[in-house]
């Protein structure tokens, strides 16, 4: 079964003091999900919006309301986030490998669609199992940057050339790159990870190429730096759902950005 085109603008780029109005703008505008970031100052830094604000706008839209959830213990959050009106409930794996049976099951009792998120870095091969269990998930989001800030920039310029070569490699913010294959790769790596987008970026698409061949009718969700010089990416490396803040907001014709992520995403999905 072929996947459709989702875009998601990232309400965590819009006027918070006219949330609903934000809402119905996007929603004019040809948004098909409109994108939540919840995060509780813990999993990453920044402190966000909660169930409250999900309820306030929940009476202003009948929206499919697409929550992800920057949070260390989203078990926490499943009755609230229903409550409220939540329609997706998108956790990260990073912090349910050992309930995430639980956590899912919980998640549709509340007629909540459940994805897994993980960060940039995360081995691919730790959502496999929510993908194929006997209660999976139904949507898996990869981040092409580090998660918790908006407005960050896609790096796609070394995409396949740079990260190829590192695929077994694993890259923290704190610490050094290692297990690289020849000194001077080496020293070609480090100075091209000037920026800690640009292998985030690239990771990504490995991970959303890595997914699309293996569950060819999965929605895969990209967030992080998405716009119209880099939804072509994104979209022929498989990804359908697009999580778009200041590219879209910040747009002087938001509709037409939306038109073009969507004609990118529709024109792969038909070549592949």
């Amino acid at each position: 079964m072929a996947v459709t085109a989702k875009i998601a603008p990232s309400m965590l780029s819009s006027d918070f003091a006219n949330l609903a109005s934000e809402a119905e703008r996007m929603l004019n505008c040809g948004a098909d999900w409109l994108h939540m970031d919840i995060m509780d100052g813990h999993f990453v830094p920044n402190l966000t919006i909660g169930a409250p604000v999900i309820e306030s706008l929940r009476k202003h839209t009948k929206a499919y309301l697409d929550c992800h959830l920057m949070v260390t213990n989203p078990l926490d959050y499943v009755e609230p986030m229903g409550k409220a009106g939540a329609s997706g409930f998108t956790f990260h794996v990073e912090v349910s490998k050992d309930n995430w049976q639980e956590l899912v099951q919980r998640i549709k009792s509340k007629g909540m669609r459940p994805g897994v998120a993980l960060k940039p870095g995360t081995p691919i091969e730790e959502v496999y199992p929510l993908v194929e269990g006997e209660n999976p998930v139904e949507m898996v989001l990869v981040m092409t940057v580090k998660p918790g800030f908006g407005g960050q920039k896609f790096m796609p310029e070394m995409m396949d050339k740079v990260i190829l070569p590192f695929i077994s490699l694993r890259f923290d913010q704190k610490t050094e790159p290692y297990r690289v294959c020849c000194p001077l790769y080496f020293l070609l790596f480090k100075s091209v990870l000037v920026c800690n987008n640009l292998f985030s970026s690239s990771w990504a698409m490995v991970q959303v190429r890595t997914l699309r061949k293996k569950y060819p009718s999965l929605d895969i969700e990209v967030d992080g730096g998405l716009g119209p010089s880099t939804i072509e990416v994104a979209a022929s490396a498989g990804a359908n759902c697009i999580v778009a803040g200041s590219s879209v907001f910040g747009a002087a014709e938001p509709a037409n950005v939306i038109s073009l992520m969507r004609k990118s995403v529709n024109d792969n999905q038909k070549s592949s």
